[in-house]
């Protein structure tokens, strides 16, 4: 028997998985002007990986790996440290806000990508709400901008990495636990970070305060992860999926306070655009849910 919900608490605990994730692009993008983009990458999924084994291994032991499904969970963590590899170089080229929003197309890739993966049909809602989406990343990313073109690639690439890792989520939840999608993701990550720092090239040697950082890199993810997980055992998804939008306010906010930028008038409506796309996608999807729990017997 399922433990009833208890939806503010799943609320309260997505706010502050949200602060977290921007607090960590906010290191990474502090961070990336002194080393290169794979160090902090790899830093972050280290040291993930270790607070699990430290804190999780020896209650859990086998059971955070434990699973028949190997394939798809190498798959879902490669194409995670895609998302944080191309996440990274973007801020370190473009302003945390307008970064973030087009990260944030990811829930509209997703959606176009649903039928031919998952066999979902696309209400007329949602279609809707995909061309308004990608108006508002054009309005974000559109010439004249300023924003340095590679950066917008590298929001892009992440967006299209990250819609495909929740695919791979969804076809993985139904029979792996939290803990163990989220162990499979810091072991990939590390293992294939660290394959590659023979060819990375370090940086210069980081005092006291930048090892601290880096180290709290791998805490704030592994931290904000949880936390998320726990809010969508707590409330349910078309609740909880409209309000991590919530995350651009605070990316616009930290970037601010940070770094002293600020999107213009055209950025800001862009990105008010691609949260209500994003929360049209939340609405339909529990219209349907509530469809199909209505035709059960």
């Amino acid at each position: 028997m399922n433990a009833p919900q208890r939806p503010l608490l799943g609320i309260g605990l997505a706010m502050i998985a949200l602060v977290l994730f921007v607090t960590l692009d906010v290191i990474n993008k502090h961070l990336s002007a002194r080393f290169p983009v794979p160090l902090l990458v790899w830093a972050r999924y280290t040291v993930h990986l270790l607070l699990m084994l430290v804190f999780l291994g020896p209650s859990l032991r086998g059971r955070l790996f434990v699973t028949r499904r190997h394939g798809l969970h190498v798959a879902r963590a490669l194409l995670l440290l895609a998302t944080s590899l191309g996440g990274v170089a973007a801020f370190k080229l473009m302003p945390l806000a307008e970064a973030t929003a087009i990260i944030f197309a990811s829930p509209l890739i997703v959606v176009l990508l649903a039928r031919p993966l998952l066999g979902e049909s696309i209400g007329r809602l949602r279609q809707v709400a995909v061309v308004l989406g990608f108006g508002g990343v054009l309005l974000v990313a559109r010439p004249g901008s300023g924003l340095v073109p590679e950066g917008v690639v590298f929001a892009l690439g992440a967006a299209v990495a990250y819609a495909l890792y929740q695919i791979l989520t969804r076809k993985l939840s139904p029979t792996e636990t939290p803990v163990t999608l989220l162990f499979y993701s810091a072991l990939i990550g590390c293992a294939g970070m660290t394959a590659a720092m023979p060819w990375i090239d370090h940086g210069p040697t980081p005092t006291g305060l930048e090892y601290a950082l880096m180290g709290a890199m791998g805490l704030l993810a592994g931290g904000a992860h949880f936390l998320l997980n726990r809010a969508f055992r707590e409330a349910p998804a078309s609740l909880l999926s409209p309000m991590l939008y919530v995350q651009l306010v605070w990316a616009t906010l930290f970037g601010w306070l940070a770094f002293g930028q600020l999107p213009d008038g055209v950025a800001l409506g862009g990105m008010l655009v691609i949260g209500v796309a994003g929360a049209l996608i939340a609405i339909d999807s529990r219209r349907l849910a509530l469809q199909q729990a209505a035709s059960k017997p």
